[in-house]
């Protein structure tokens, strides 16, 4: 037996480093020697001794990649491997010397131990060295024998896998792949590795389209990644996804805002808009700005009336949806294109007098009179029309000021009654004359009004 010693070039690295971190990276070795020579899937035992086995069924460690250099095969592979240096084995065997791990390395092309020298021609420096012994062993592929590991740091160190946790896969996108969160919220994976966190996440997310910022801000830890390394993509993955489930959850995402209970994807204008436009394809609703219900609060009234929800959204919100619209995409239903909606709704059939029955007649020609108890000037009394229909979409509509006609319309049905009438005039008029809509403060003022000369000449006359 011939042994020879092969520099790594290391003293101490990786302080914060524990044997989980290490075992992670001989696992996503293995990981991507399965991918790449589409073999079997690697084992990870505990024999008798309490060693444990990580062994793939690829090609085989050979001496030189022990030495930190790019590999083409793995740059240039787009399955998704996660190592491409050669760093993450050298920090491992680095970390299993620092946690006085026990390492044995075989390969059909030799076995390898890890062993502290001086180093060549400095003999007062002391580098981490692989002991190499190049006497072929009869195995197929790679097997790593660690001793001195509790079952504990193989269990974390697995975690760090979407391979070995229990993730419950939702869909497959051209960017990556989405899995439900768990109660503890959502993750992020790159290439099926653990990258971080994310409690108020919608879905959990594993990140196989790479993009060039991704791969140059990976750290050499691979965890804590922060968020901005890996957003653009995950936004990517949503908004690729045609999945139920994921569109029922942007649904339902849309409903909750007004709760204030978001998670963090809402946030991000591009989603926001994916979910308003699935929800308006599953649901009667309009979509106003706060702004908009403040001021126009006679939007609130014709939605509920009609039977529509009301889904608050944003300044920024309404401009994207309104810039969507303009561009020849799916037209949604904000105030805009509602209060045309509701223009559009009205049909009038209008009737001459002659029309009328004697009972209908009587009652109209005591508009006059109405008019006459709030001291309305015969100068300033409104054009009055009268129709058979008002809305093809909602029947309950007895009048409404039409500034368009320049008149109030009120519908056939209100003449039934000297009080069904009396009521629409009276609130249609306080429009005509207050130049207010419903729910304001000048149309209720207004009506106040009324109420106090009606209330007057009624007690005057008593």
């Amino acid at each position: 037996m011939i042994l020879k010693l092969f520099d790594l070039n290391i003293e101490e690295v990786l302080e914060d480093w524990e044997s989980e971190h290490a075992i992670r990276e001989i696992i996503a070795n293995a990981l991507d020697e399965q991918l790449l020579t589409n073999t079997k899937d690697i084992e990870i035992k505990k024999d008798s001794s309490s060693r444990w086995h990580i062994r793939d069924f690829g090609r085989g460690l050979q001496i030189e990649h022990f030495t930190l250099n790019e590999n083409p095969e793995k740059i240039n592979n787009n399955k998704g491997v996660i190592g491409k240096f050669g760093v993450g084995l050298k920090d491992a065997l680095a970390t299993f010397y620092r946690r006085r791990v026990g390492v044995e390395i075989k390969s059909k092309y030799g076995t390898f131990h890890l062993k502290k020298e001086t180093k060549q021609g400095f003999e007062n420096i002391s580098t981490l060295h692989v002991e190499y012994d190049e006497t072929q062993n009869n195995i197929v592929g790679t097997e790593f024998l660690l001793s001195n590991v509790s079952e504990n740091s193989i269990k974390i160190a697995k975690s760090f896998f979407i391979k070995f946790n229990k993730e419950i896969w939702i869909d497959d996108t051209e960017y990556g792949q989405i899995f439900l969160r768990t109660n503890l919220g959502g993750k992020v994976y790159v290439n099926g590795v653990f990258a971080a966190d994310e409690p108020n996440f919608m879905f959990t997310y594993n990140i196989t389209n790479l993009t060039e910022s991704i791969k140059k801000k990976l750290n050499r830890e691979r965890i804590n990644v922060g968020r901005t390394t890996y957003s653009g993509r995950v936004k990517d993955i949503i908004l690729a996804s045609q999945n139920n489930i994921v569109q029922e959850n942007l649904v339902e995402q849309c409903k909750n805002r007004s709760k204030g209970i978001l998670y963090d994807e809402l946030s991000w204008i591009e989603v926001s808009q994916k979910a308003l436009n699935l929800l308006h394809q599953s649901t009667k609703a309009v979509f106003l700005t706060d702004i908009e219900i403040q001021e126009h609060p006679e939007l609130l009234d014709w939605a509920r009336r009609d039977g529509f929800d009301i889904v608050p959204i944003s300044q920024i919100q309404k401009e994207k949806l309104d810039r969507q619209m303009s561009e020849g995409g799916p037209e949604i239903r904000t105030a805009g294109i509602f209060i045309n909606e509701v223009n559009d709704s009205f049909r009038y059939r209008f009737i001459n007098l002659s029309e009328l029955n004697d009972e209908e007649r009587y009652i109209f020609k005591r508009a006059e009179d109405i008019l006459n108890l709030i001291n309305l000037s015969r100068w300033d009394f409104p054009k009055l029309l009268i129709s058979e229909t008002m809305r093809i979409t909602n029947d309950d509509t007895g009048g409404i000021w039409d500034s368009n006609l320049g008149a109030i319309v009120i519908k056939r049905s209100q003449l039934s009654s000297i009080e069904n009438f009396s009521a629409t005039l009276l609130h249609e008029t306080g429009h005509e004359q207050s130049g207010a809509t419903d729910c304001t403060r000048s149309f209720e003022s207004t009506l106040t009004n009324y109420l106090g000369r009606v209330s007057k000449k009624a007690i005057n006359n008593v």
